[in-house]
């Protein structure tokens, strides 16, 4: 764990350095300036991200009473592929695509461990899990900083969990099952919306996504696997977010951020929610590219863990 934060320092030093030592003469601001994710692209353009997202936790809430506890590491990591074109003359309609690859270690395993793609059984899964195409509008013409994206995630997966093995005997657990993804559709609505502070030098940019996830019904075998069906099915996840970012330069901007994510029963008996607080950094690289590098700690919840996320992302627009 001290080399992630190493390395999300440099990142975040080489940034700062790179953004005092240029002069602020872009008046009409980069693009992560003036192209939020609640702004549109022109027809013809493209808007291509690439979000890498590790979660590591060494504490959960699922002991005695939903009671805080101590646990073997487990590593959960996704890598996420955005890509769309405008189609629209206004700039009031983008379609896309989503493409999403994860890599889970659990039981111990050095964080870093999920770049090994090992497939190890008992410990470690990888593989592509998810698709789905969308759609980016506005859905008033006067109001273009809010927008809403829409889309329909598709799973890939056979089963969320395997690997896990019980001593049918005794009823002790030898190996606990491995977590890939959600075996389920899941229907997201994402609501944006942004403002900046007369000066160019604040901006707070807000989201609200909505999952709803529908499928068929989890089952499971003896030993924890889930032969078919999500964990995750009937239920709605809520996160609202709320980012505040300060430009020193147009080309850069720290940031903190505040989420919650609340997953709510329909009708699957599972519940859970968690508060996240983090910050971060972006930096115009060139005219189309751009870095991005987020920091968050889960503070509080239910029926989840207490871990840390380090994000890494590049978007081109062109």
């Amino acid at each position: 764990m001290k080399r992630l934060h190493k390395i999300l320092a440099l990142g975040l030093l080489l940034a700062t350095s790179f953004a005092f030592g240029q002069d602020d003469d872009d008046n009409q601001g980069s693009v992560i300036q003036t192209l939020t994710p609640s702004k549109l692209i022109a027809k013809g353009q493209y808007d291509i991200k690439w979000f890498n997202n590790l979660y590591t936790e060494t504490k959960d809430l699922f002991g005695p009473n939903g009671s805080e506890r101590d646990i073997a590491r487990n590593t959960f990591f996704t890598s996420t592929v955005e890509a769309y074109t405008g189609v629209s003359e206004n700039k009031r309609v983008n379609l896309g695509l989503i493409l999403e690859f994860r890599s889970n270690v659990i039981g111990g395993r050095d964080a870093l461990d999920v770049f090994k793609f090992d497939g190890e059984s008992g410990s470690a899964r990888s593989g592509f899990t998810s698709i789905a195409p969308s759609i980016k509008f506005v859905p008033f013409k006067n109001v273009g900083n809010f927008s809403i994206q829409s889309s329909l995630f598709i799973p890939l997966v056979d089963q969320e969990t395997e690997d896990g093995l019980v001593d049918l005997n005794t009823g002790v657990t030898q190996r606990n099952a491995v977590f890939l993804d959600q075996n389920g559709w899941i229907w997201q609505n994402r609501f944006f919306y942004d403002y900046t502070f007369p000066g160019n030098k604040w901006q707070i940019f807000s989201e609200i996504n909505s999952e709803f996830n529908f499928g068929n019904e989890a089952e499971g075998d003896a030993n924890g696997n889930t032969i078919e069906g999500s964990f995750a099915n009937n239920s709605l996840r809520l996160t609202p977010g709320v980012f505040l970012s300060y430009f020193p330069s147009s080309k850069f901007t720290v940031l903190g951020l505040v989420q919650h994510s609340q997953l709510i029963d329909l009708g699957n008996d599972f519940s859970q929610d968690f508060t996240a607080v983090g910050g971060g950094a972006k930096y115009q690289l060139t005219n189309e590219l751009n870095v991005e590098a987020l920091y968050t700690n889960f503070v509080r919840g239910n029926d989840t863990g207490l871990g840390q996320t380090f994000n890494l992302g590049l978007r081109a627009v062109f």
